[in-house]
């Protein structure tokens, strides 16, 4: 069985916790940030879980990240 390859830039952007867990950066939060409120862009500021069958698009491209 052959080497699987990373998808690279989905190694750039999602990151596994220690229970396999998917994160990934909170969207909405690069531009038009003058109307948002204060409280808005500190909660972005922090990653969020990946769930669902977007977390196991995830895990297929990111072969030795996870579990």
């Amino acid at each position: 069985m052959p080497k699987l390859r990373t998808h690279k830039s989905a190694a750039k952007r999602f990151r596994f916790t220690a229970t396999g867990k998917v994160m990934a950066r909170s969207p909405h939060k690069s531009h038009l940030l003058t109307r948002k409120s204060a409280a808005r862009k500190r909660r972005l500021q922090r990653p969020h879980q990946v769930t669902g069958g977007d977390a196991n698009r995830v895990e297929r491209m990111l072969p030795y990240g996870g579990k």
